[in-house]
């Protein structure tokens, strides 16, 4: 009898583990207060007389506006791009085993962090202060090719200077942190291969190491096209100033402050959704099953049974 009765429970299917989300009650509550306070700013800033929103239409294509807008985009990209190889070149000098190649990257990098970005532009733009002339020569000998400092350092030379060397110093952290997450082991497997350490850097170390650095460096071009704003000061002729020109005529300074935001608003979008594509691109087959578990949990979810909950 006792053999017949354990057969059966031995050819009983188990119950099927269902996921049983958990209520937070205290979330719902917050969730309808958040969406009461944006309906109550949204209606707020929209019926504001104020804002003057049919002046921001009429000055949001305006062609100043939109030639300041040009400005700004080149003068993010170029920086970037200056940004990117010099922080690139500055990592590399920084993870060398030479001391004065290691040194000047760090001397590089303490100097351009350590003093603000606005100094920075103001003494690129006026750099004939310092050297009235820039030449090509010998050191200590005669000079080959010179030229006045005030022709050659333009504004926008001045700018692209200002941002692209400063931001250079902040991707070499960057790069170098992205370098020393790939494990040693990588090294040693290229170094028996036979590989260079230019090779080993190109085709091992930085594709690896791209999954690290492609966040911050998403971050750091939206920065950038933010930080562009500061050339007001050396009179380069970008988004800000286009508007700040135009409100200095009319004095309609709160509309054209909002064209001006909301210009920044959807190019920082552009660049988040940019972002975000790259990195998943770059993120591919990352993603492992405990990562997955521990997000389920994270939204409320839990594992197992009801017979097993109330078992224990």
């Amino acid at each position: 009898m006792s053999e017949r009765v354990s057969a059966d429970r031995e050819t009983v299917a188990p119950e099927a583990i269902r996921a049983v989300p958990v209520r937070h009650y205290g979330r719902w509550v917050a969730g309808l207060v958040i969406l009461l306070v944006a309906v109550i700013v949204v209606h707020s800033v929209v019926t504001n007389a104020q804002m003057q929103w049919n002046v921001v239409g009429d000055y949001l294509f305006n062609p100043r506006v939109l030639r300041g807008l040009e400005n700004t985009l080149i003068l993010t990209a170029i920086s970037m791009v200056i940004g990117v190889v010099g922080g690139v070149l500055l990592a590399v000098m920084r993870l060398s085993p030479n001391p004065l190649t290691s040194s000047a990257a760090a001397l590089y990098i303490w100097l351009f962090r350590g003093t603000p970005l606005i100094t920075q532009l103001i003494i690129w733009n006026y750099l004939a202060l310092f050297y009235p002339r820039l030449g090509v020569g010998i050191p200590f000998g005669p000079t080959f090719v010179s030229a006045d400092t005030n022709h050659l350092i333009t504004p926008f030379v001045a700018a692209l200077l200002g941002l692209g060397l400063n931001e250079a110093a902040y991707m070499a952290e960057i790069v170098r942190g992205g370098i020393l997450s790939v494990d040693e082991g990588q090294l040693e497997a290229a170094s028996a291969l036979g590989m260079s350490r230019t090779q080993t850097l190109r085709r091992i170390i930085l594709p690896q190491a791209m999954r690290v650095i492609i966040p911050p460096t998403g971050n750091e071009t939206i920065a950038m096209l933010k930080t562009t704003s500061l050339v007001i000061v050396i009179g380069y002729f970008e988004l800000m100033t286009s508007v700040q020109q135009i409100y200095a005529q009319n004095f309609r300074i709160a509309p054209l402050l909002i064209v001006a935001g909301l210009w920044y608003l959807l190019l920082t979008s552009i660049l988040t959704v940019v972002q975000t594509w790259i990195e998943k691109r770059f993120s591919r087959g990352s993603a492992s099953p405990k990562t997955t578990i521990w997000t389920a949990r994270m939204l409320g979810f839990r594992f197992g049974s009801r017979n097993e909950g109330a078992a224990r």
